[in-house]
């Protein structure tokens, strides 16, 4: 079982380990965020698909290594595909959830408040997104106990992410203020998180090892870029450079 201080070099195992079978995540998400999220896969060296038609949903689903359900632009035609989607994958590929904007509109929080009860291996949110499902604010034991009666791995995202399943927690401390600036940022680190899936079978080691891998980028990007537009391309950039000395050197982590 892996620890909170073994993280950093477990993180480069696992980018290690996606370079090198270069997985594809099936992504259903919003509209937004579907180019900078395919960037962000390749630039970790997996592989992105995006289809929504249910016609052929499940086809792509079935050769898939993981699935992200995004809920960002969330019509029709995406529950329909999240339906089929899941169906599909039933337990036999790993899927994180990604329940964007649950706190704006009651009907977005029961479909997913539904998809939550499907077990997803992780759930990445925010505070409000959080707040909104388990009807609790987020402090930690809230999170573990969320994480641990529902079966699956939160990774809560903001100035600290706190990733958890219940018996493990850690936190990590990486990433700049200027990430929240760039359109579908947390989409796809939710997606990176989906990749990590795809090679590492504990899921509480790979949502920490993707949002630290994701929050090391940023903040090394953040220091060469002059605003938003150059951080949303250098972090693909230095995501794509990172390497094991980069990546123990630079991560703040704790339990």
């Amino acid at each position: 079982m892996h620890a909170p201080r073994d993280l950093p070099v477990t993180a480069a195992d696992i980018l290690g380990r996606i370079r090198a079978r270069r997985p594809r995540v099936h992504c259903i998400t919003n509209s937004v965020a579907q180019n900078f999220t395919a960037n962000m896969l390749l630039a970790a060296g997996a592989v992105p698909s995006m289809t929504t038609d249910p016609a052929e949903i499940r086809e792509f689903v079935a050769s898939a290594d993981a699935l992200l359900v995004n809920l960002g632009t969330l019509d029709a035609r995406r529950q329909a595909a999240i339906t089929a989607a899941l169906e599909e994958a039933d337990g036999r590929i790993p899927w994180v959830l990604d329940p964007v904007f649950v706190d704006r509109a009651l009907s977005r929080a029961t479909f997913a408040l539904g998809l939550a009860a499907r077990r997803p291996n992780v759930m990445r949110l925010n505070e409000a997104e959080f707040s909104a499902l388990a009807e609790e604010r987020p402090a930690p034991a809230t999170l573990e106990r969320y994480a641990r009666d529902r079966s699956t791995v939160v990774g809560l995202t903001g100035d600290t992410d706190i990733v958890t399943d219940g018996a493990r927690t850690v936190s990590i401390r990486n990433g700049d203020r200027m990430m929240a600036k760039v359109t579908a940022m947390g989409c796809a680190a939710s997606a990176l998180v989906g990749a990590c899936l795809a090679v590492e079978p504990d899921a509480w080691c790979a949502a920490a090892a993707g949002l630290l891998l994701i929050g090391i980028a940023g903040e090394r990007a953040a220091t060469r870029a002059y605003g938003p537009g150059t951080l949303a391309v250098g972090i693909l950039d230095t995501l794509h450079g990172l390497d094991q000395r980069i990546i123990v050197d630079r991560a703040r982590v704790g339990a």
